[in-house]
């Protein structure tokens, strides 16, 4: 089977080619990072309107490097939620009709499951079952993972993101948009144990997150003094090493509670260094193996969504001729696939 797949969640537009045989054949994408930086965030009118602009042009790249047609594609997929839904209707709208003029079936894909399967696309996949740590601006979720659809949410935040903690820290400390990148490389400059930062909830059972505190600790602590540079960065490296560390400990504690021993680690904060280098000696010593996408495919993007299309067309999953676009979307709610 060959797919086409588009990603508009949010301000990533982004369309892939991904063969069942050959592998991923292209992988087209365009940021909106320098249309928001302006605005400190995300807006979502503008990305819609931006995603408007650049999806087509995507479609026709994609296909141009990947030496396709048409007529060679067995389907199209396409991210229907959760995320942004003005965003979402234009790439599920784009892609619902070009599947109909094309003759191929559509499926919309939920977004966190792309991120789940981006690892699939590694030479070396994760085996089934295995637990799942979905870290990104939006979510920060623990995930007993089956089989492909099969998925149990052991722990979410209970507020705030890990990845929105990074972003609202990077925005106190006076750095450009996207914050998390931007903190993540001052806090290399820090000097550990100027600021301690709490963990949040380790001190309880249980496998949930709250990063609400934490994000109150580090205004307080900005607020306390002037913000040299010195200062920002050991802030930003207190910041960093206790969401690491708080992320870690939960993902440990889960793996104690059901047994696994492989742990995928996927989402945008999946990107960050020091959380890589950390939690895989972290979980070697416990006798687990993690499994990482690559660094490009940790953020959104389209070859996430093809993997997941892919899998749920080839066991004939398929939409109707509606166009499905959701802002909320729960992910235990999917079909089951045989992996």
């Amino acid at each position: 089977m060959r797919v086409l797949a588009v990603e508009s969640s949010c301000d990533e537009s982004a369309v892939a080619v991904l063969d069942s045989r050959a592998g991923l054949l292209a992988h087209a994408l365009f940021s909106q990072v320098d249309l928001h930086r302006a605005y400190g965030g995300v807006v979502p009118e503008l990305a819609s309107r931006d995603h408007v602009r650049r999806l087509l042009p995507l479609v026709t790249l994609a296909l141009e490097q990947a030496g396709s047609a048409p007529r060679d594609l067995s389907g199209v997929a396409y991210t229907a939620g959760p995320g942004l839904i003005g965003a979402l209707l234009t790439g599920a709208a784009l892609a619902r009709s070009l599947a109909y003029a094309w003759g191929v079936p559509a499926i919309g894909v939920h977004h966190l499951e792309g991120h789940l399967l981006a690892p699939l696309l590694e030479a070396e996949p994760p085996p089934f079952p295995h637990l799942a740590l979905l870290v990104s601006g939006a979510h920060t979720l623990l995930i007993e993972v089956a089989a492909i659809g099969d998925y149990r949410v052991l722990g979410a935040s209970r507020d705030d993101a890990a990845g929105e903690a990074f972003d609202k820290t990077a925005k106190l400390l006076g750095l450009p948009y996207p914050g998390g990148p931007q903190l993540a490389q001052l806090a290399e400059q820090g000097t550990p144990q100027v600021f301690s930062f709490p963990r949040p909830m380790l001190d309880r059972a249980g496998l949930e997150f709250s990063f609400s505190g934490l994000k109150t600790a580090v205004l307080h602590a900005v607020q306390a003094r002037e913000l040299t540079a010195a200062v920002r960065a050991d802030v930003a490296h207190a910041v960093q090493e206790a969401i690491v560390d708080t992320l870690i400990a939960k993902a440990l504690r889960a793996l104690a509670q059901t047994g696994l021993t492989a742990l995928v680690v996927s989402g945008g904060v999946s990107a960050n260094r020091r959380l890589r280098a950390q939690l895989t000696a972290a979980a070697g010593r416990q006798g687990a193996r993690v499994y990482y996408p690559r660094i490009e495919f940790s953020t959104d993007n389209a070859a996430m969504i093809a993997v997941a299309g892919l899998k749920r067309l080839a066991a004939g999953q398929h939409d109707d001729l509606a166009i499905h676009a959701r802002a909320q979307w729960p992910l235990e709610n999917l079909p089951a696939v045989n992996a």
